[in-house]
């Protein structure tokens, strides 16, 4: 069945590939026999040990109709209550292949080009002592090599404790953020070809609006989101909330990390309300394990974009400042076991996950953690995505 969206078509159908993950998600398939989930719950009992509150882990192959979850610590620090099953959480920086496949869904159709200036689209924004907008490119910003600062540090609720419980609230408007980000000039970098800035991405979200006329929420939700039939994602805009089952968060800020054991700990507060508008079309998606499986599923199997969009996406460069290549909103990871794989790591204050696909797109690992952590944390999250990757047919094996 044709299920790529042919040129200057608005919307996807929900076809073929979105209807078998479906319907692999219920009955005998879903989880694997205790033989194959062992070795899964192992890697997801070693992040835990790094000190997180809770952790969910899931491995498809989407071919086989094959399914394994494991899950580890709590959901809410101080309870017994379980990490939930098909729970929700902030995906951080994996927002950046949502936002990356859009631009090039547009691409494709005509209405604008990777080659496009940001100043074609945004005149002004992006000026000053820095990058210039006329010489900066819409490659550039999906690529992170467009030089311009990172805002984040600018964002309060971000970086201390009183700064999140003053502005956890607070909104930010993409044209706040842009000339937020365009004061740190000194934070320019000119002898780095590639440096990693959140508002390469959110310069992307105000393109996706001139181009469509529409909010990049709308686009996300209209061609990725609901044609997939993604029920456990959306874009909660300006809400602070997380809708559906999820586990609390916590950020410690700098001063500590948490006990995964459910204790409390007084270097950490919960932070699961947040208005995440300073991350629009950078990290504000909310989303499951399952959820990013098919996701990246689709994506990787050729279902959103045409063959040579999709080559344009997979096309890297060098990263140095993530040890991957990064093509355009996905890094392109080795595997231990030889080759590589697609994905994208993900963090946003007390959320942090990790999400891969085989380079055929035969078998997927998404696994989320909350509370800080720590190096030890993101080395064992990128360890059981390349240990899950690397196994055999059987998800968890």
């Amino acid at each position: 069945m044709q299920v790529l969206r042919r040129r200057r078509r608005r919307l996807f159908v929900l076809t073929g590939l979105a209807t078998i993950l479906l319907a692999a998600s219920g009955g005998p398939t879903v989880a694997a026999d205790a033989q194959h989930a062992d070795p899964l719950q192992r890697r997801v009992d070693a992040i835990h040990d790094t000190g997180v509150v809770g952790v969910s882990a899931e491995v498809t192959s989407p071919g086989t109709r094959t399914r394994a979850v494991a899950r580890a610590g709590v959901a809410e620090r101080g309870t017994r209550r379980p990490m939930p099953p098909g729970g929700r959480f902030r995906i951080g920086s994996a927002t950046k292949t949502f936002t990356a496949t859009v631009v090039l869904q547009l691409v494709c159709e005509g209405r604008m080009s990777l080659e496009d200036t940001v100043e074609r689209w945004l005149p002004g924004v992006v000026a000053g002592d820095g990058p210039d907008g006329s010489s900066v490119t819409v490659r550039q910003l999906l690529q992170h090599t467009s030089g311009i600062p990172e805002v984040l540090p600018e964002i309060a609720a971000l970086n201390s404790a009183d700064g999140y419980r003053a502005e956890r609230f607070r909104t930010y408007t993409p044209e706040e953020l842009a000339g937020l980000a365009m004061r740190r000039s000194e934070d320019v970098s000119t002898e780095a070809a590639w440096s990693y800035s959140n508002t390469n991405y959110i310069l992307a979200a105000m393109i996706i609006r001139e181009v469509t006329g529409r909010s990049w929420d709308r686009e996300v939700e209209d061609r990725i989101i609901r044609p997939l039939g993604l029920s456990g994602t959306s874009t909660p805009g300006t809400s602070p909330l997380i809708p559906g089952p999820h586990a609390r968060a916590y950020a410690a800020f700098g001063t500590g990390t948490d006990s995964g054991s459910g204790s409390s700990s007084s270097s950490s507060i919960d932070v699961t309300a947040l208005n995440t508008s300073m991350a629009v079309g950078s990290g504000a998606v909310i989303s499951t394990t399952h959820d990013l499986s098919r996701f990246y599923a689709a994506l990787l199997g050729g279902r959103l974009l045409e063959p040579a969009e999709l080559a344009e996406m997979t096309a890297t460069v060098s990263a140095p400042e993530m040890g991957v290549s990064y093509g355009l909103g996905l890094g392109e990871i080795p595997l231990t076991c030889g080759g590589t794989y697609y994905g994208h790591p993900g963090e946003l204050l007390g959320y942090r996950t990790w999400a891969g696909i085989t380079r055929d797109g035969s078998r997927t690992a998404v696994v989320y953690a909350t509370s800080d952590g720590g190096p030890d944390t993101q080395q064992a999250m990128r360890t059981l995505v390349d240990q899950e990757l690397c196994g055999d047919a059987a998800p968890g094996k």
